[in-house]
This record gives structure tokens, sequence and C-alpha cells, in this order.
């Protein structure tokens, strides 16, 4: 199905300010930032508007980044229904370990899943803030990004017909498989790897959380999570071999094994419910240097690729496109640059925190697991340092929240 907003009209020459490629939220917010600014742009994106607001993808999100887009007036259904989350529970050796951060720090979690955030800021962008978006587009190409004046092709859905829309600047918000990183010349960027060599197998259940917070098993079965997404649905996520079927895993041994290494004294049972997604995620992470080339500017996946380990991944998209599309907004409406050039910067001091934070869980989850006496003796030394160091615990809590001062 394609979508097109009111008033455009693919017929005409086409010629934008900005071109976001993607519309996922750093793609989104990037272009409520500039339509608040009154700045035109157009959003291209490869599925149907269905499709994205439907996606199953994230739902923690980080007091700061709420807080961002509501500045931007883009947090007001989330704010309405979101849920705060004020703890998380490790269990381990058998025993349960509760982490009221809320009470540590004073602040929490706000757990909204994406669909419904990129529901939101579909209409925001195209329903009320008359944003130009197209859905369905195929074969995107980008073209003259080392000039002043780029471009971006694309396949019309309807009529098969290639059009071609000129810009002034190019945001690419399509992912790390998307054409906009495939743009950026191969001799003149380095792609920093780092991969875990384990899977998780990413479960949603029709079935209410079992605990009123996130659950983080660390079992020497391997890890298990559980992230409430609803009062009705919940994601679990169990360690497993990388490349691993998930028809390996049928209803019997997920639940088995959830209950397993979820176990705990005097811990309520689980509240099992229909599977209704299983797939395995390959845990591994990549930072792209430098994220600009250009004209065309980098954000979220299509710049950095954090594991689900640390429920950083929408954070930082969310990150990116505040600083892009505040920046993009300053150079176009006052030729101002600074933020522009300084973005890539910017970005990178919160990617790497964050990427840090992420291998330093990976091990605490992982740990136990990992068939070495000595890694499992390690991970648990550190487990019980968060529940007996108070300096451990802020420090923690801090990394955990995001709430560093300064990146």
């Amino acid at each position: 199905m394609t979508d097109v907003s009111p008033g455009y009209d693919s017929l005409s020459p086409q010629r934008f300010p900005v071109v976001v490629v993607g519309a996922g939220p750093a793609g989104l917010t990037v272009g409520n930032i500039l339509r608040a600014a009154s700045v035109d742009c157009l959003v291209l994106e490869a599925e149907t508007r269905e499709f994205i607001e439907q996606r199953p993808r994230a739902g923690v999100i980080e007091e700061w980044a709420v807080r961002g887009l509501e500045k931007r007036g883009l947090a007001r259904n989330l704010l309405d229904r979101a849920e705060l989350h004020t703890a998380c529970e490790f269990r381990f050796g058998g025993e349960r370990y509760r982490f009221a951060y809320g009470e540590l720090t004073g602040s929490h979690h706000f757990v909204y899943p994406q669909p419904l955030l990129v529901r939101d800021l579909v209409h925001e962008y195209a329903d009320v803030r008359a944003g130009r978006i197209l859905f369905g587009v195929r074969d995107v190409r980008l073209h003259d990004v080392d000039t002043d004046h780029p471009a971006v092709s694309y396949v019309c859905p309807g009529t098969g017909e290639r059009r071609v829309v000129h810009c002034d600047f190019i945001a690419g918000c399509d992912g790390a498989r998307g054409a906009t990183r495939a743009a950026l010349p191969p001799d003149r960027v380095r792609v920093a790897r780092h991969s875990y060599g384990i899977g998780w197998l990413a479960l949603l259940a029709e079935a209410p959380p079992s605990a009123d917070c996130v659950l983080f098993g660390c079992h020497e079965r391997g890890f298990a999570g559980q992230m409430p997404r609803s009062p009705r649905m919940t994601r679990y996520y169990l360690q497993c071999p990388p490349g691993d079927d998930p028809e390996n895993w049928p209803h019997e041994r997920v639940w088995a094994e959830l209950r397993e290494r979820l176990a705990a004294s005097g811990a309520p049972p689980l509240t099992e419910g229909r599977l209704v997604e299983k797939r395995v995620l390959e845990m591994h992470d990549h930072v792209v240097q430098p994220v600009t080339h250009g004209r065309l500017h980098l954000a979220g996946d299509a710049a950095h690729l954090v594991a689900p380990i640390a429920a950083k991944g929408m954070n930082l998209a969310l990150h990116d496109a505040f600083l892009l599309g505040d920046a993009l907004v300053a150079r176009l409406t006052t030729g101002d640059d600074g933020g522009l050039a300084g973005y890539g910067e910017a970005s990178a001091r919160r990617v790497w925190d964050y990427q840090e934070f992420s291998q330093w869980l990976s091990e605490v989850f992982h740990g136990t697991a990992a068939g070495d006496p000595f890694r499992a003796g390690t991970t648990l030394a550190r487990l019980r340092r968060l529940f007996t160091s108070p300096a451990a615990a802020a420090a923690f809590a801090e990394q955990y929240l995001g709430t560093a001062a300064r990146y």
C-alpha cells in the first residue's frame, strides 16, 4: 500500500530542503522537528504505514528522551499511557534481588512500545504538521552527496517510474542495511564491530507480566529476561546459541526454560500464554565513523547498532534525532552550521558510553553460563557488589538510566 500525505504531487518537479530516508523513531522525530520550524521535508519509507505502526520493537524509553520528545510536542500520548518503571530485579543463586533505582535516584524509565511511538510520530508529522511522506518506495539511491546539490531517487510504487528529489541535506535513518549507510564511500568509513558470540530468543507472549518490573535471570543454563510491555503482553528473552532456529523452541520448551532460569525463592509462578513471536537475535554491536559525508548525515541504526542487552537502541536513535533535527533547523533557518559540524562527535560520546555499558552488562547476564569457573566467579562478584556497595549501585543506576551529566 502507498500512502502519500495531502498536497503531495508525485508528478511535479521535486525539491525539498531535507530528504529523510526511513520512517522509524529517528527519521520521524527529525521530520517533526523540521516541520515544527516550518522547514519543508520529504520522508521516504520502504514499508507501508500499517507495517511500521505494528512492527514489534523496543519499549523502554529513558526519562531524558521522553523529556526531549515532550519539549518538541511529541509525547502527549506517551505521557498519558506509558507505564513508569522504578525498579528491576536480578535473580541469581536461587534468590531475588530488587534494585530500586527510582528510590536511589528519583528517576525512572517509561515503558511504551515502539510501534505506539511510531504511530504517534507518523500522525503528528503527516496528519497534524502536514509533512510529506511516501510509503512503499523501492530502490532508494543517493546522488552527489559530496556536493552542494545532493539528490535522492527512488522507484515510485504506484507507477514503477524512477523519481528524483533534489535537496540540500539528506538524513539517513533507514537502518544498518539501508541505502544511506551503503552510500558512504568504503575507503572513508571505519566500522568498529563487536560480537558477543551468543544469541537471544526474543519472545512475545500474550500473557500479563509475572512481576511488576523487568527481570534479569543470571543462570548457569543461560540468561533469561522479562520485559513488561502492557497489562496483556510481555516480552521474554532466552539466551541461545547464535544462529539457532526458533522452531527448535516449541511452547513447552520455552516455558520450561523460563521457569528454570527465572526461578527464585518466594517468586510467584510465571503466567504463561500463547507465544505470538519467536525470533533469534544475534548479539553484536557496531559503530560507524564518521556518520557524516558531505550533505549526508546518518542517525539511529544507520549510524550505530547496539545489542538489546541494555535496551539502549531506541534511546540512542532519539538522541541522534534531537541533535540532527535541531542542527538542520539552525542551518536552514539562520545559517548556523555549528550543530551540523559537531553532530558526529556529540552523537558518538553517548553512543560509546552506551556500548561500553552494554558490554559490561553482557558479562553480568551471560558470565555464569560461559562454562568458565573464573568468569562465573567474577560475574557473581559483580552482582553481589551491586547490592552491597552504594557507590557501585549509584554508578550502575546512572548508566542504566542514562543520566550522566556529560557524555
